[in-house]
């Protein structure tokens, strides 16, 4: 079982992860999309990089918002494999389209396309 990190550790490596902020016993981020198939499509990408790393993150789907909560369950906090899958996560979907607060967002074949003007509803 890996160990918890302090606060201090936590907050160094949390200026190293775009948006990640610390709340309770996780780290969570969360992300805005255009359209709720676009959320869902995020979804499933984070989903296989968890599986690869065997850590599973908390997901909670709110039309289109999405927020990831990491925890290492066994340990009862963060520790070091949350770090690691927050980067692994941000690399996986860096360059393959962007959440609606970053000006972009995922096509629903998972493609970069521009946000539809007036796409709310």
């Amino acid at each position: 079982m890996p160990r918890l990190l302090s606060r201090a550790e936590v907050d160094a490596r949390l200026k190293r992860l775009d948006g990640w902020k610390k709340e309770g016993r996780f780290i969570t981020k969360a992300y805005d999309f255009e359209e709720f198939m676009d959320g869902i499509l995020f979804v499933n990408k984070v989903a296989r990089v968890a599986e690869k790393q065997e850590h599973h993150p908390d997901i909670h789907v709110r039309y289109t918002a999405v927020t990831l909560s990491l925890q290492t369950h066994s340990s009862g906090g963060v520790t070091a494999w949350d770090f690691g899958l927050a980067r692994a996560i941000e690399k996986a979907i860096r360059g393959r389209g962007k959440t609606k607060t970053n000006q972009s967002s995922l096509g629903a074949d998972g493609s970069a396309t521009p946000p539809r003007r007036g796409a709310h509803k």
